[in-house]
C-alpha cells in the first residue's frame, strides 16, 4: 500500500492535465546516451562485488589523502585499505544501466515557507540499450514559470472550492509578473499567466 502511494504522487504531475493550466510539451531525444534522470545517467544499485569495494576502499583513501593535504591543521585519521574494504562489505553501488527502462517525475522542494515552491528538473522516462537512448522530456518553455503555479495551485489552495476560484487564489498568492528586459535594454512587465493558463481562465 505504501509503495502504491509512493508510486501515485511520483505521477502527480500528471494532474496538471485536468487543470486550469495548459497541458506541458514533450521532447523527444532518441541518440547515444547522454539524459540525466534527474542528474545521472541511467544506472542501477548492485549489490557489492571484489571489484567494487575495492574500487571503493581505494578511492576513499586518496579522497582522505587529499582533504589531508589540503588541510593539515584539520588532518584526519585515514582507515587502512583492509578496514574500508570491510566497511563496504553490506554496500549497494551504482553501476551504468545497460538495458531498460527509467523514470523520475517532477522535482521541486519548499525553501522559505511551506508554501514556497521551487521546481527543480522535468519528469523524465528513458529507455536505455547498449549505450543508446530513447528519452521524452516532459516541460514546458516558461520551466519554472510553469511549474511552479502549478504546485502552488494543486498544493496550497482551497480545494472545497472550484477550479476558477482555485486559479485566482493561486494568482493572488502566487505573483508571477516580472520585469523584464529588451535588447534595447527597455524594462518591461509580463505576466506569465498569460502564457501558462487555459484561454478561458484568462477571463
Amino acid at each position: 500500500m505504501r509503495k502504491l502511494k509512493y508510486i501515485l504522487e511520483d505521477l502527480r504531475w500528471l494532474k496538471i492535465l485536468n487543470s486550469p493550466f495548459k497541458p506541458f510539451k514533450i521532447k523527444l531525444y532518441a541518440g547515444k546516451t547522454q539524459i540525466g534522470i534527474p542528474y545521472f545517467l541511467p544506472r542501477k544499485w548492485v549489490k557489492a562485488t571484489p571489484e567494487l569495494r575495492k574500487k571503493a576502499a581505494l578511492d576513499k583513501i586518496k579522497s582522505e589523502e587529499r582533504y589531508n593535504k589540503s588541510n593539515p591543521e584539520y588532518a584526519r585519521k585515514i582507515k587502512s585499505f583492509e578496514e574500508l574494504y570491510e566497511d563496504y562489505k553490506n554496500y549497494r553501488f551504482p553501476v551504468p544501466l545497460k538495458v531498460g527502462f527509467s523514470y523520475c517525475g517532477l522535482g521541486w522542494k519548499t525553501k522559505w515557507t511551506d508554501t514556497d515552491f521551487r521546481h527543480e528538473w522535468n519528469p523524465i522516462l528513458s529507455f536505455v540499450f547498449f549505450g543508446y537512448q530513447i528519452a521524452l522530456t516532459f516541460y514546458s518553455p516558461y520551466n519554472s514559470h510553469y511549474w511552479e503555479p502549478w504546485l502552488y495551485y494543486e498544493y496550497a489552495t482551497d480545494k472545497t472550492k472550484s477550479k476558477r476560484e482555485r486559479i485566482e487564489q493561486c494568482k493572488k498568492e502566487c505573483n508571477q509578473t516580472w520585469t523584464v528586459y529588451t535588447w534595447g535594454d527597455e524594462e518591461g512587465m509580463i505576466d506569465y499567466y498569460e502564457f501558462i493558463l487555459k484561454p478561458k481562465y484568462l477571463k
